[in-house]
């Protein structure tokens, strides 16, 4: 399996101490530079099962510049295209509306915390959640409450 992430999914997990879900459900995560480079302004050390790969279409990545992206999703979407990935990680809303046009197959942090539940990593998401909201991750009021109810946690 091949896996793609962008920044804020691997820094809010790391900020509520589950960054080691990702390794659990998907072994290695490639990352492109950029966001080796945001993380490595928040975070002194990065998890062992980020691997660093540069997409090769920089041209690509400099139009995609041109959306409402940063750099490191811009470079994680290039990259999920040319490594054929089957997941790309990415929450903020600009970005997953590219990543969509662009076909790839996409979820965000709360996917994560679901498969991590489905597959008997997590007993209850609700915690996590709460702990996310806490270190800043904004959620729609509707969409928690759906995602809660949707595990079982409402």
């Amino acid at each position: 399996m091949i896996v793609v992430s962008d920044t804020s999914c691997i820094t809010n997990l790391i900020a509520i101490g589950r960054v080691t879900l990702l390794r659990d459900l998907f072994g290695t995560v490639l990352i492109p530079p950029a966001v080796r480079n945001e993380l490595a302004v928040h975070h002194a050390a990065l998890p062992d099962f980020l691997e660093v790969r540069a997409p090769f279409a920089r041209e690509l990545v400099e139009r995609l510049l041109k959306e409402p992206l940063g750099q490191g999703e811009a470079e994680a979407i290039v990259l999920a295209e040319e490594t054929h990935a089957d997941y790309l990680l990415i929450d903020e809303t600009a970005g997953r509306a590219v990543a969509k046009a662009r076909g790839l197959t996409r979820f965000g942090i709360l996917g994560v915390l679901q498969r991590a539940k489905e597959r008997g990593q997590l007993s209850v998401v609700r915690a996590d959640l709460d702990a996310l909201q806490a270190v800043g991750f904004w959620i729609a009021p509707k969409l928690r409450e759906r995602f809660l109810r949707d595990m079982g946690e409402a």
